[in-house]
């Protein structure tokens, strides 16, 4: 290969998330707000290290046997056999029937990338659809494995809220067999679920037409505090599509954990109800599929966030200071919520800002227009993408008068007819 070639390579655009927190970090003003990052902050604004993470890494260092050995191919066993328990339900159905296929992955992009190499093998001609808007990186995942993407409707500008037609609508016009991405819950970047309800409703028209779902977990338990309720859409889609499709779910410790930078995650490949004989093959197919994708991309996954995350959820008085962990998060981010919005109501911010406080999770799809969001980041030091999605994880007591205030400012300046 020539130099020539890589001459002529082009420069491709910077990620839009990582490049708002290189402008934030080169902005010399002593106050600053990060409202873009997409990793939980405490009251004080700093990194939390979950109290049963702290336990458990002692715990870890503690044991005689503990090691930097290699994991196997599909990752630590005991890890993925708990991840899927916890996701899934101990109750599981898939589980009891032996339905499900487990493998450890580099958080929950590692999982979407194994889990778009497996649908370029298995469904090259299917077109994968995501909501739109959709996490950003969801469209470069599968796009690189030469797999066709499209969207279907999800956030309605209009009233802040879900556009149930276009989804339903999406799901009947899309050719049989199609892939859907549906985030299993707090929706990445608008904040708004379906209701349960409207879960039963995606979920008859996608077993209608026989499309294959591929669930993204990013937020068990840390978006209501609750696991049960967080996996009700992925639970409910397992029992209503069991005899029908296989279901792909892309699970990531990160957020619910805290574990960001171990990236601890794994892939489950939940296959529809069949004979004994044919399902022991395909089982064993769909493994050593998988195995070959880790193996020839990284060998085999990382030991040391998956061992600190298996202590965690399988040990008892672990796992119960763990779902208190998640209660802390999610009632702190709820609370945020509420002050911001409240906040916006008593300086009469023109507008609606009740979609504040019916969305959840981390993220918040505001309304603001790029040119509030800009004008925000120039006047007020307050960083977010330009999209008008904000981290509510960013709020605290000591900015969120800030940001109010940024806010109603940005929004009378761009509502304001100039003379």
């Amino acid at each position: 290969m020539s130099l020539t070639a890589f001459n002529q390579l082009e420069i491709l655009p910077p990620d839009a998330l990582f490049d708002v927190k290189k402008r934030l970090t080169q902005d010399t003003r002593s106050f600053k707000v990060d409202l873009g990052l997409g990793a939980y902050r405490d009251e004080n604004g700093k990194p939390w290290v979950l109290p049963c993470v702290r336990e458990a890494e002692k715990q870890l260092m503690a044991d005689p046997g503990y090691n930097h050995e290699y994991l196997g191919i599909a990752g630590l066993e005991e890890f993925r056999a708990a991840a899927a328990r916890v996701l899934l339900g101990e109750d599981s159905e898939a589980l009891a029937e032996g339905r499900v296929v487990s493998v450890q992955s580099i958080s929950g992009t590692g999982a979407l990338h194994v889990a778009a190499k497996l649908l370029a093998k298995t469904v090259p001609d299917a077109t994968v659809y995501m909501s739109d808007p959709t996490w950003g990186n969801h469209f470069a995942v599968f796009e690189t494995q030469g797999l066709r993407t499209a969207t279907y409707p999800y956030w309605d500008a209009a009233t802040r809220s879900l556009d149930m037609e276009g989804v339903l609508g999406a799901l009947g016009a899309a050719p049989r067999g199609s892939v859907f991405v549906l985030h299993a819950c707090a929706h990445n970047p608008t904040g708004l679920d379906p209701n349960e309800e409207q879960w039963v409703q995606i979920l008859d028209a996608v077993a209608a037409r026989e499309h294959t779902v591929l669930f993204d977990s990013a937020y068990q338990g840390f978006a209501s505090g609750s696991l049960a309720r967080d996996a009700y859409a992925l639970r409910a889609g397992l029992r209503r599509l069991a005899e029908v499709t296989p279901v792909l779910v892309c699970q990531s410790f990160a957020k619910n954990i805290g574990m960001y930078g171990e990236r601890v995650g794994a892939l489950h490949v939940v296959l529809p109800r069949q004979p004994a004989e044919s399902l022991a093959h395909v089982k064993a197919a769909v493994l050593s599929q998988l195995s070959h994708i880790t193996r020839s991309e990284l060998s085999n996954p990382p030991a040391y966030g998956a061992k600190i995350v298996t202590k965690v959820l399988t040990t008892p008085e672990l796992a119960a200071q763990w779902k208190k962990d998640m209660i802390t998060m999610s009632s702190r981010i709820a609370r945020m919520r509420r002050v911001l919005r409240d906040r916006l109501v008593e300086l009469g911010t023109p507008g609606n800002w009740d979609h504040i406080v019916q969305q959840c999770g981390m993220f918040s799809y505001t309304g603001l227009t790029k040119e509030m969001v800009a004008r925000m980041e120039k006047d007020f030091a307050i960083y977010m993408v330009s999209s008008g999605r904000i981290s509510i994880a960013g709020l605290n007591d000591s900015n969120v008068g800030h940001v109010a205030n940024a806010i109603d400012n940005a929004v009378r300046h761009f509502s304001t007819p100039k003379l």
